[in-house]
């Protein structure tokens, strides 16, 4: 993640028409070829997210075997839907279920689609992949050490569960950046979705009580207003 992700809301907003366009005919090829439904929802785990510590290798299932449930599809994208993979894989990584679902609402400002994915990424080569908004770097410097690791960021918008782990354990390894002694301005869930947003440097100096510019700032008022929507997400299906 980078200081310019929170501007592609803004820029996504203003994209040229011709990307519109692009979209329609790009989702309605990809429609044709794949008429999978929505994600099947799921009843919760009893085990809470908060109180599992993180262990790298004990994932049980890893996102190189997904059911089709996780696979990306043309469908309409909610992510409540993915409630279940949300709160196994926020408890694999130590992080709270509640804030990677908020930070999907967040990420979900723009189409989801898999075709059109690829197809903007031509267009725009440094776009992130995956219903997490990922940045190749940086899934690539996650996926280290993890039941993931063979995989690749292309795989990211066909497999949304893997989109999923990377985005926990990214949180993960963020969280566990996070100095001791910090400002009491934000706490620890606002500053991770600042670091996610903005990056780890950003996160650091926000914890040290640097204010966050005004695109950080819009970042984190969304979080506040997903955060109610997805606690009841992650609660139960």
């Amino acid at each position: 993640m980078s200081d310019s992700r929170a501007s592609r809301r803004t820029r996504w907003i203003s994209v040229p028409v011709f990307a519109l366009v692009l979209y329609v005919i790009v989702r309605a090829a990809h429609t044709s070829q794949s008429d999978a439904p929505p994600p099947a929802r799921h009843p919760a785990p009893t085990a809470s997210p908060s109180t599992v510590s993180p262990t790298p290798s004990a994932s049980p299932t890893p996102s190189a075997s997904a059911s089709p449930s996780v696979r990306a599809s043309s469908a309409s994208y909610d992510p409540a839907g993915y409630a279940r993979q949300v709160r196994d894989r926020a408890r694999q990584a130590g992080v709270s279920a509640q804030l990677v679902m908020a930070i999907l609402y967040n990420e979900a400002y723009k189409p989801h689609d898999p075709a059109f994915e690829r197809a903007w990424q031509k267009l725009k080569p440094d776009a992130a992949f995956g219903i997490a908004n990922m940045h190749r770097a940086t899934f690539d410097e996650v996926k280290q050490g993890r039941d993931f690791a063979n995989r690749s960021w292309t795989d990211l918008p066909d497999d949304r569960d893997l989109a999923i782990e990377a985005e926990a354990w990214y949180l993960h390894d963020l969280a566990a950046r996070l100095p001791a002694g910090r400002s009491a301005s934000y706490p620890r869930n606002d500053l991770l979705a600042l670091g996610y947003n903005a990056g780890p440097s950003n996160m650091l100096a926000f914890a040290r009580g640097a204010t966050p510019g005004s695109q950080a700032r819009s970042y984190l008022d969304e979080l506040h207003a997903n955060w109610t929507k997805a606690g009841r997400a992650v609660a139960s299906d």
